[in-house]
C-alpha cells in the first residue's frame, strides 16, 4: 500500500471502475485489489490502453476486455479474486467474445496456471509487464492465449502518465520505486515484484507538478519501502535520497501535501524526520510497520530489528517531529508464537500508541521462507483469537487518541462529500485522520478549511469550520 507495498493496506479489496467511455473504441473494464500500488498500477494499465485505442467503461457487460488487477499477499486475497473470475465467466457467457485479463502480483505468482485452470482467462501479465498489453490483447484476440510475468531491473514506467481512475480529483498516488530487496519470511512482494529499483526523481516532480496545476492538492508517494529508493545519475555524481525526493516534491507548491508510504522501520532515517519538520505540507503521518512486539517472533519473521530497536524508532521520531501520527501492521499467529509473545504485540500497541493498524492472521504463502522454514502450526482458532483482542485493543487505543484531538483546530482537505450525509463534507488532516464537518456555502473539494474537534469515534473526528480561505 501494507502499501502497504506497501504493507499497510494488504489484505484490503477495492474496486476501480473506470467512469466515461468514447463512442467508436474497444472499451475496457478493470477492477483492483489489495495495496495502493495495485491501484497505481491500474493507472498505469490504463494509459497503455489508452494509447491502444481502448477507452473505459464501468459497465462489465459490455466491455470487450475485462480485467483484474490482484494480490497475493493472503491467501483469502486469491480465493476473492478467484470468485470474481467466476462472475467474469457468466458475463462472458453473453459476450463470448470479450477477453478476459488476470495482472498483478497473483498473475505473476501462479503465471501458467491460472491459463490452465481458469479456462476462461486469455491473459495472464505481471506487474513488470503491462507495456506488453496491447501485443497480448492482439494475440489473444487470434484465439492465442498469453502469459508475460517477465520480472525486470529497470522497468519503473517513469514515462507513462497515469490515467487517473475513480478519481476524487483531489488526491492522487505516485509510485516511485518499484520492487523490494527485503527478505522477510512471511512476504511474497519479493517474489511477485522483484528487486527495488528507484524512478528518476525529475520525473516524479513533474508529475506532483503536472497534478498540482490540474487541480489536485495531495499526492502519495508510493513504493514497497519509500526509505530505500535512491536513485544516481550515471553521467554526474548526482546521487538522490528519499530525504531530498521529499523535500524536491514538497517544494513544487506549499499547496501541495505530500504523503508517502510504506516505511521500512530499518530504512527510515533522522534526514526523513528533519524534511518533515522543515517543509509544513509534508504531512506529519508515518506507517512504520511492527508486525509483531516480541522479539523471537521478529527474527523469524527477519525484520532485522528487534524489540528495542523498534521502540527507539518510534521514540525518535515522536522526538523530532512531536505531533507525528504513526501507524503500523500486526500479523497474529505467526509460526510458534506462544500467547506471552502474543502479550508483547497487544503491550507494543498501547506502547507506541499507534493511530491506527491494518491488523491480520498470519496466511502461508507458497514459496515464502517461512512457507519451506517453519511449520504454521498456531491453530486457527487461536489465530481467530488473538486477531480479535489486536482489533479490540487497537479501536480502544485509536479511540483514545482521536479524543485527545477534541477541542483543537486543524487544517483540513476537502475531499468531498461524507459517505453518510450530503450536508457534510469529509477530509483528512496532516496526521491522516479522516475528519467530518458540516458543508460552508461556496467551499468544494480541494480547498483547505480549519475545523474545531469536537467529537469523535475510534475511526473519525467530528467537527465544525472555524475558518475558510
Amino acid at each position: 500500500m501494507r502499501t502497504p507495498l506497501s504493507e499497510h493496506l494488504q489484505g484490503q479489496v477495492h474496486e476501480d471502475k473506470l467512469i466515461s467511455t468514447q463512442d467508436g473504441l474497444k472499451k475496457f473494464y478493470i477492477e483492483s485489489y489489495g495495496c495502493q500500488m495495485n491501484f497505481s498500477d491500474s493507472e498505469i494499465v490504463a494509459s497503455i490502453l489508452k494509447q491502444a485505442d481502448f477507452s473505459p467503461t464501468k459497465a462489465m457487460d459490455e466491455a470487450d476486455l475485462i480485467l483484474i488487477n490482484t494480490c497475493s499477499i493472503r491467501e483469502k486475497a486469491e480465493e476473492t479474486v478467484r470468485k470474481r473470475l467466476r462472475v467474469f465467466g457468466k458475463t462472458k457467457e453473453n459476450n463470448p467474445g470479450a477477453l478476459i485479463g488476470v495482472l498483478g502480483c497473483m498473475a505473476e505468482r501462479l503465471k501458467t496456471k491460472l491459463l490452465e485452470e481458469e479456462k476462461l482467462v486469455d491473459i495472464v501479465v505481471g506487474p513488470d509487464a503491462y507495456r506488453d498489453l496491447p501485443t497480448l490483447i492482439g494475440n489473444a484476440s487470434d484465439g492465442e492465449r498469453g502469459v508475460n510475468v517477465f520480472l525486470s531491473r529497470e522497468e519503473t514506467y517513469a514515462d507513462i502518465s497515469p490515467v487517473r481512475l475513480d478519481s476524487n480529483g483531489v488526491t492522487a498516488f505516485i509510485s516511485i520505486m518499484r520492487g523490494c530487496d527485503n527478505m522477510c519470511s512471511f512476504c511474497v512482494v519479493p517474489f511477485t515484484r522483484g528487486r527495488e529499483r528507484s524512478r528518476d526523481p525529475f520525473t516524479i516532480v513533474a508529475e506532483a507538478s503536472d497534478l498540482f496545476e490540474r487541480g489536485y492538492r495531495e499526492v502519495t508517494l508510493l513504493g514497497q519501502n519509500v526509505d530505500s529508493y535512491k536513485w544516481a545519475n550515471e553521467n554526474t555524481d548526482e546521487k538522490v535520497t528519499f530525504a531530498t525526493l521529499l523535500r524536491m516534491v514538497a517544494g513544487v507548491h506549499p499547496l501541495l501535501r505530500v504523503r508517502f508510504s510504506t516505511s521500512h522501520p530499518k530504512d527510515i532515517t533522522d534526514d526523513v524526520l528533519y524534511a518533515m519538520k522543515e517543509y509544513d505540507n509534508i504531512c506529519n503521518y508515518i506507517h512504520l510497520p511492527v508486525q509483531s512486539g516480541n522479539s523471537r517472533i521478529l527474527k523469524l519473521m527477519n525484520r532485522t530489528y528487534d524489540r528495542n530497536w523498534y521502540q527507539a524508532k518510534v521514540n525518535r521520531i515522536y522526538e523530532l517531529v512531536p505531533g507525528c501520527a504513526i501507524s503500523s501492521d500486526i500479523i497474529a499467529g505467526f509460526c510458534s508464537e506462544t500467547d506471552l509473545e502474543h502479550q508483547d504485540t497487544l503491550s507494543m500497541i498501547e506502547w507506541a500508541r499507534y493511530s491506527m493498524s491494518y491488523m491480520f492472521m498470519y496466511s502461508e504463502r507458497p514459496g515464502t521462507l517461512a512457507a519451506k522454514k517453519y511449520e504454521d502450526d498456531v491453530d486457527i482458532s487461536v489465530k481467530k483469537r488473538r486477531l480479535q483482542e489486536i482489533i479490540n485493543l487497537q479501536n480502544q487505543v485509536s479511540f483514545e487518541h482521536n479524543q485527545r484531538d477534541i477541542g483543537c483546530l486543524c487544517e483540513v482537505l476537502i475531499e468531498g462529500d461524507s459517505k453518510r450525509s450530503e450536508q457534510h463534507f469529509r477530509g483528512r488532516n496532516s496526521q491522516n485522520k479522516m475528519v467530518v464537518f458540516k458543508k460552508q456555502a461556496g467551499l468544494k473539494p480541494g480547498e483547505y478549511v480549519t475545523v474545531r474537534i469536537e467529537d469523535c469515534t475510534s475511526a473519525t473526528l467530528l467537527g465544525s469550520i472555524e475558518s475558510s480561505p
